[in-house]
């Protein structure tokens, strides 16, 4: 994408991003740590991509999620809340990050049909216009169950029991980037930080700290190595100037919203890899990529305000994030098997109530979440209990958790 693409309206957008950035950069003498420009450019109120008024979700936006290619994904996970607050004998759900309202009013709506509908639905959503298109999708979608939703500016401040539920969240969480180099060589491990260029933005490495360093040794031992016996060894395979990335928030950012989680399920779906395939000798790159109108952009400096900006889930990471908020591991597999275990068939009996056609339709829509090509096996399901033990049915067709 080159920004003479952009109408006059967006260039005018992505300006006033550039400039609040600039600003930051000047400030703290002339580098900008990249989860800081990160987040800046998506969350900045009013600035960010998140936070500003540019459509974002479905068709005509930048990015296709589950809920926006099928009632089926909130119906399927729908079923999984319903076993867990049947089991509770009562209960609320926790949204993170509720998109356009199409989950929160497919899953209120399969619930309502199943007897089994939440105390309160709680939406955590820190974007002011995705709140207000929450809002209006659940009000016309499910108006008679709108009045249980509640919008929280941060994670709730009383403890309750049921479902903390994140969908294509975690991969926009601000990450460090980071260059390697063999211990020995000159410029050692390096964290790639953003500095100005004209009107814009560059990459711009600077030494990294000792805990960088730590860090980056520890990610090259888990995700290096050759093959053997068809699979991976550990141990080492970077080559001199591998790059790529990881989420240090995540930790502090799992604990802060599943704090007031007394007894249930967190249950965790996006695109990502356990740590030792994440970090591949071949993926040299990392996974950091951005998206507008639906076209894959490799460089995050092109249009910042506008594009969406994300990275792969480390799996094994919000693994250890959970573990240490005193869960369980309950279940992790493909997006795919998932969704097989959760009887998407029934679900699409019910949604085509014997019409043939809808049923066709329904059927095309479950092979965009299931095949491998699509979202099958790209997005990852995790999940972790607490206060309580429970099959999930969702996990029975595969289980993963030996590969984090």
């Amino acid at each position: 994408m080159r920004e003479a693409e952009l109408g006059a309206l967006e260039r005018a957008h992505v300006e006033r991003v550039r400039e609040r950035i600039a600003a930051e950069i000047d400030a703290a003498g002339g580098w900008l740590a990249f989860d800081r420009y990160m987040e800046i450019a998506l969350y900045a109120p009013g600035l960010g991509y998140y936070s500003a008024g540019a459509h974002k979700l479905g068709p005509g936006g930048d990015f296709t999620t589950a809920p926006e290619v099928s009632r089926l994904f909130g119906g399927c996970v729908a079923r999984q809340c319903a076993e867990i607050l049947a089991a509770l004998g009562r209960g609320s759900i926790l949204e993170i990050g509720a998109g356009s309202g199409r989950l929160a009013a497919d899953i209120l709506s399969r619930l309502d049909v199943l007897g089994c509908l939440p105390e309160r639905y709680f939406v955590l959503e820190i974007s002011a216009d995705l709140r207000e298109r929450q809002r209006r999708h659940i009000a016309g979608a499910a108006p008679h169950l709108a009045r249980r939703v509640e919008w929280l500016d941060a994670p709730p401040d009383v403890a309750f029991d049921g479902v903390v539920l994140a969908n294509e969240v975690l991969d926009a969480l601000p990450v460090t980037r980071f260059r390697w180099h063999p211990p020995g060589g000159q410029e050692g491990c390096e964290e790639m930080g953003v500095a100005r260029e004209g009107m814009g933005f560059r990459w711009a490495p600077r030494a990294g700290s000792d805990a960088l360093a730590a860090e980056c040794a520890r990610l090259a031992e888990a995700g290096g190595g050759r093959e053997a016996g068809g699979g991976r060894e550990a141990g080492g395979g970077w080559e001199a100037g591998y790059t790529s990335e990881y989420c240090e928030r995540l930790t502090a950012w799992t604990a802060a919203v599943t704090e007031s989680h007394c007894a249930g399920l967190a249950l965790w779906i996006d695109y990502g890899l356990p740590r030792r395939h994440y970090y591949f000798p071949e993926r040299h790159d990392g996974t950091l990529i951005c998206h507008y109108l639906k076209r894959a952009i490799a460089d995050p400096f092109v249009a910042p305000g506008l594009m969406d900006i994300t990275a792969w889930v480390d799996f094994t990471r919000l693994a250890e994030a959970c573990a240490a908020c005193g869960y369980t591991l309950a279940g992790y597999t493909t997006q795919a098997h998932f969704l097989a275990g959760l009887s998407i068939d029934a679900e699409m009996q019910h949604l085509a109530a014997e019409d043939p056609s809808r049923f066709a339709r329904l059927a095309n829509e479950a092979r965009t979440l299931m095949l491998p090509g699509e979202m099958g096996e790209r997005f990852k399901a995790m999940a972790w209990l607490r206060g309580m033990d429970s099959p999930l049915p969702a996990f029975q067709v595969q289980d993963l958790r030996h590969t984090l």
